[in-house]
């Protein structure tokens, strides 16, 4: 409905004058210009004094005092200026609207819609003031009125203010007369402070009735008035049990609210269910218009938290500390005490400072550093630190830190927690694993690895010419296979005694493995000072030493590197230089010393050019087979043949047995050109033997290969069907550094019946203990100690020392390499059984065999 056509008639041109007056009481008031407005007013009032003493509405009862205004007073102007005195003074807002058009509105309207003068509302349509979503209903309620002093019901209504904002009033319509024509008056009451209320009572409402805290209301004398749904789950009482109900009686305590507010308002107490189960309560009580108001908090499960969290803390085996904003400790569990070391809570109360800590470097911590003061600084947790704390009984131990704030509920400086293990023995252990991953077991010096870690150290320091020194004892494994693993042990820790006292406190001694030592210095910069140093080394180690009652001397062969700042080479060459600089040594004699040159490393290289030589000297059938007789010291006979191989390279020319052994040992040249040896020498010493009615063994030596071949015993058998030999006549020489690795195939090759020997017999490791394990036939000692006999003081008693040992398990003793007659004296003497070398019989083909045989020392 358009409210244009409610009175059929055409729109008010008419409007007020925009003077406005202030009554006495400051309300403004509106001066009506006309004297048949007042009339109109009056109108308005006749028609709704009958409603209004039937409905009694509060809008309508404003407008029944002015009608009895109206009746006690005859003059219309006096009374109508009276009247909108008193509808100026209104709090309502009154409205009056024709055919759609604002024609009146008093000034709670004007307050209601924002407007300052009545100017600018008056003229405008009644729905530029109505929210759109009230403008339907609006419409509705004005339309629903028919005749004169009709109105609607109080309705809620959104007004839309000259500013844009949204006002909620209540409203109501009449259906009147506007100076002799239909309008309509409408009365406003603002709902906001009213709707205001009601939420913050909805609030409070909801409050109460979600709180997970029991709120229950009582009386002056103590009866429960309200009881909240957390009270029924707390308690377990329904609402209908405990109205009435004395408040003590339903939380299963004494209980008194008075009481509760004299004592501060706050107690602690302990309350119970309806079931009997026992609650510890927080009670906070007030005192309102009308009784007490208490705020049941149940803390049992956080008690009971509490309780188990000071269990556990108890039980733990970390130490814990609380210290509080001051700097006092506020708590301490046993652990903490123990590892302290102090009294059972004597620790609480004191300040954190007094606990003393020092870094790992042994250093006090300062006060602004222990953790307390950290975390409050930093305001963040910090983990494993390592600190020590010195114990009153003297004892050091390690502690790892963990600390963190702990800000309490109206702290403003946080509380610092902190866990502490012992990890004195963890740290013990770990320092133990981390020295011995470092350190050699035997002789706890440095090993390789660390050995290395400081030589990158030392190379990389612009600042320092880094000195290597690469140690080796002379004949060293001698001791170990005559005397034994016991004695070399004990040797070796000797010499890494002295080393380490001969060298400078800061140089670094190890030992690389074997007998292979090391030192490296940054204390040198010019090679005679080197050199001084080197023979310092060798004459302290030289120096005889005793182990076990047997007085030794020990000679050194030594490698010098010298690494100026900027030497580009890294760790491990520098190891390597020293390394082979330490091998040219040995080729002077026992006791020297060298420094490393790059010709040094050319001659390695060379060494492997001169291995690929050989490869392609085997693949083309270059490498031939000679024969060195063996002799019987005692009667003179010829009693074996040894087959080795030669090669005359197109370069070097001829390549001793020797030589080509120690190139064709790296790899697998040594297992092929041993395989064809064997065959080749089964066949030719055979046919020898038959055409000169010669009996004698043939030794062919085997690689550590060949004796992991599976099919070796086949290929021996074959080999010697071939040459019509038997088993008696082969005797196979095992290298004795292989012994310990080839027990197994020597076992079933003395099973086929074919002779096994220990060839180079001391160059290794072995002892009696093995000699009696293995089935052996014969040992043969290494030329290295041969060449010695004569020279050596220590050669000769080294030498008998095998002998006695392979006599004592019923073995033939064969001397290697007899190149002087004072050898061979000495072998005599000795009671050496059998030898072979330049002195006794040199290599040849096999046709020179016979002229051999007819010449060999008797």
């Amino acid at each position: 409905m358009d409210p244009d056509d409610l009175d059929g008639g055409t729109p008010d041109t008419h409007r007020p004058s925009d003077q406005d007056s202030s009554p006495a009481n400051g309300t403004a008031t509106r001066t009506v210009g006309k004297p048949d407005r007042h009339a109109s007013l009056v109108r308005l009032l006749t028609e709704l004094s009958t409603e209004r003493d039937q409905r009694g509405e509060p809008a309508l009862a404003f407008l029944g005092q002015g009608y009895r205004l109206l009746e006690q007073n005859s003059d219309g102007g006096a009374l109508g200026t009276q009247y909108l005195t008193m509808v100026e003074a209104s709090p309502y807002g009154i409205c009056v609207h024709q055919r759609g058009k604002v024609v009146f509105v008093n000034s709670a309207t004007m307050r209601f819609v924002g407007a300052n003068v009545s100017t600018e509302i008056i003229g405008m349509h009644i729905t530029d003031l109505v929210d759109a979503g009230s403008q339907d209903a609006l419409l509705a309620r004005i339309g629903s009125l028919v005749s004169p002093g009709s109105f609607s019901e109080p309705t809620e209504m959104t007004l839309r203010t000259l500013q844009g904002r949204r006002v909620t009033v209540e409203s109501q319509a009449v259906l009147t007369t506007w100076e002799g024509k239909p309008a309509y008056q409408v009365i406003m009451r603002d709902l906001t402070t009213q709707k205001a209320a009601e939420a913050g009572l909805r609030f409070q409402a909801a409050l109460v009735g979600h709180a997970s805290d029991a709120i229950i209301a009582t009386s002056p004398e103590g009866l429960v008035t309200s009881w909240n749904p957390a009270a029924e789950a707390v308690y377990g009482h329904e609402l209908d049990q405990v109205i009435g109900v004395p408040v003590a009686e339903v939380v299963g305590a004494p209980m008194s609210p008075r009481q509760v507010v004299a004592a501060g308002g706050v107690v602690q107490a302990t309350h119970y269910s309806a079931d009997g189960t026992a609650l510890a309560v927080r009670v906070s009580a007030a005192e309102m218009f009308d009784g007490y108001v208490l705020l049941c908090a149940d803390e049992t499960a956080q008690r009971r938290a509490e309780a188990e969290f000071a269990t556990v803390v108890e039980t733990l085996d970390e130490g814990v500390l609380l210290v509080g904003p001051g700097g006092r400790i506020e708590l301490a569990n046993s652990a903490a005490h123990r590892i302290a070391g102090v009294p059972p809570g004597s620790l609480v109360g004191l300040e954190s400072r007094t606990m003393r800590l020092h870094d790992e470097q042994g250093v006090p911590v300062p006060v602004d550093d222990l953790p307390s003061a950290r975390v409050r600084r930093s305001g963040k947790v910090e983990t494993g630190r390592v600190v020590q704390v010195r114990r009153r009984d003297g004892a050091h131990r390690w502690l790892s830190l963990t600390s963190g704030p702990l800000m309490a509920p109206g702290q403003s400086v946080p509380s610092v927690l902190t866990s502490f293990a012992d990890i004195t023995e963890r740290r013990a252990i770990s320092e133990r694993l981390a020295y011995e991953a470092t350190h050699d077991p035997l002789t706890r010096l440095a090993n390789r690895t660390l050995a290395l870690n400081h030589l990158r150290r030392t190379n990389a320091d612009p600042a320092h010419t880094t000195t290597v020194m690469f140690i080796d004892l002379d004949k060293f494994k001698i001791i170990n296979d005559s005397l034994g693993h016991t004695v070399g042990d004990q040797v070796l820790r000797i010499i890494g005694d002295r080393l380490r006292t001969a060298a400078g406190p800061s140089d670094l001694v190890g030992r690389l493995g074997g007998d292979e030592f090391l030192v490296i210095t940054t204390g040198y910069t010019e090679a005679a000072e080197v050199r001084a140093l080197a023979d310092h080394l060798q004459r302290r180690l030289a120096e005889s030493l005793t182990v076990h009652g047997r007085v030794l001397h020990i000679n050194t062969s030594i490698g010098i590197v010298i690494a100026e700042p900027g030497d580009r080479r890294s760790a491990d060459e520098l190891l390597e230089d020293a390394d082979l600089a330490m091998y040219q040594a040995k080729t002077f004699g026992p006791g020297r010393y060298a420094f490393y040159a790059p010709i040094m490393r050319k001659r390695v290289q060379d060494r492997f050019a001169l291995e690929q030589d050989l490869r392609n000297a085997v693949a083309e059938g270059l490498v031939e087979t000679v024969y060195q007789p063996v002799v019987d010291l005692r009667t003179g006979d010829m009693v074996a043949v040894k087959a080795k191989s030669c090669w005359d390279h197109p370069v070097r020319g001829p390549i001793d047995p020797a030589e080509l052994a120690e190139i064709s040992d790296d790899g697998d040249l040594l297992t092929v050109i041993g395989a064809e040896v064997l065959a080749k020498a089964a066949r030719e010493i055979s046919r020898w033997r038959a055409d000169h009615g010669v009996h004698c063994n043939v030794n062919v030596s085997l690689s550590v290969r060949q004796l992991g071949d599976p099919t070796l015993l086949q290929v021996v058998q074959t080999t010697l069907e071939a040459a019509g030999l038997g088993p008696q006549d082969l005797s196979l020489d095992v290298d004795e550094t292989a012994l310990k690795d080839a027990a197994d195939a020597v076992d079933a090759l003395r099973k086929t019946g074919v002779r096994v020997t220990a060839e180079r017999f001391g160059a290794g490791y072995s002892s009696l203990a093995q000699l009696c394990r293995l089935d052996l036939n014969v040992i043969e000692i290494d030329r290295s100690f041969v060449a010695d006999l004569g020279r050596s003081s220590d050669a000769e008693p080294i030498v008998a020392g095998i002998m006695a040992m392979a006599h004592a398990v019923d073995l033939v003793v064969v001397a290697e390499g007899v190149e002087t007659a004072r050898q061979l004296e000495v072998l005599h003497e000795l009671g050496c059984d059998w030898a072979k070398g330049p002195l006794v019989a040199p290599p040849g083909r096999v046709e020179d065999l016979k002229c051999a045989y007819e010449h060999v020392v008797r």
